[in-house]
């Protein structure tokens, strides 16, 4: 049971960083050329660690290529490529905490879609959570929003958690398949979907080490390392205490943003509350359908 927590915290601390060291790779490279760099690089030790650790009748995994090419466009570069384009134009810990909505998006989507229950908990926890994002994408105005519009990376990243969601709701509703080896063929997928893009417009790549390295990190551990370990500790933890404990990545650029000198404001911290404490009380009896993240 340890281990599977230590997992956990390994796996959200991976995610993290994809929001602090993506910052700097999207300063260097664009969206979809960090997207299809990043899978490039992740496709090849994702179905070598596939094939070691579920041992998966690749033949059968890949009849249901659809709803994999499907999943691979919503979550793994959707998800991905909204992600990126919002870290052009807003902080790391202002786009985390939109994303810590995630998990009571998904409880909505999951009774509106799946037919799941909510109680009076995950009612009130879903709209105090609601609360706290339209608190933090008004930066504390929420009367006079129209006055003061949010940036638009606020908006993108809302795409973006819509895109998981979606994403999480529909790899529900089919077959179960070898987790590690359905994200290799997404990712395989995306590489592939995105090529023609690339090839369009030019690869970009980073011009500097930071960039390389960030890039590096990308690659290794938000692809690989914690979709390995988010799996590991499934075996361990009752999903629903994995489930909350994707709020750890909010929890981990907050630290890192106060460790680096980054600006954190007021609306942040009172917004981050509200949807941390949200998610937290929403999850009583909530249904049992996150997934990784980015």
């Amino acid at each position: 049971m340890l281990r599977g927590y230590v997992a956990l915290v390994g796996a959200t601390l991976c995610w993290a960083g994809n929001y602090l060291l993506g910052v700097i790779a999207v300063a260097e490279t664009d969206p979809v050329s960090l997207t299809w760099m990043r899978w490039v690089l992740a496709v090849l030790p994702l179905f070598a660690i596939a094939q070691a650790v579920e041992r998966p009748d690749w033949r059968a995994l890949l009849r249901s290529w659809p709803r994999l090419a499907l999943l691979g466009g919503i979550g793994v570069a959707g998800y991905n490529l909204l992600l990126y384009a919002a870290l052009g134009t807003e902080t790391p810990f202002q786009l985390s905490l939109i994303n810590a909505f995630n998990p009571a998006l998904i409880a909505i989507a999951a009774v509106v879609f799946l037919g799941a229950r909510l109680g009076w908990r995950g009612i009130a926890g879903i709209l105090l959570a609601f609360a706290g994002v339209f608190w933090i994408i008004s930066g504390g105005r929420p009367l006079t929003i129209l006055e003061h519009p949010p940036k638009i990376g606020s908006l993108i990243m809302v795409g973006a958690i819509v895109a998981w969601t979606a994403y999480t709701i529909i790899g529900r509703t089919g077959p179960r398949l070898p987790p590690i080896s359905a994200v290799a063929v997404q990712g395989a997928f995306v590489v592939a979907g995105l090529t023609p893009f690339v090839l369009a417009q030019g690869l970009d790549l980073p011009d500097t080490a930071a960039g390389g390295w960030s890039l590096a990190y990308i690659a290794v551990f938000p692809s690989i390392l914690s979709y390995v370990l988010w799996n590991y500790a499934l075996q361990h933890v009752p999903p629903a205490q994995a489930g909350v404990s994707l709020n750890l990545i909010t929890v981990f650029t907050a630290i890192a943003t106060v460790l680096l000198g980054m600006a954190v404001t007021i609306p942040q911290v009172v917004g981050g509350v509200l949807v941390l404490a949200g998610v937290v009380l929403a999850q009583e009896r909530s249904p049992q359908t996150q997934r990784g993240n980015s």
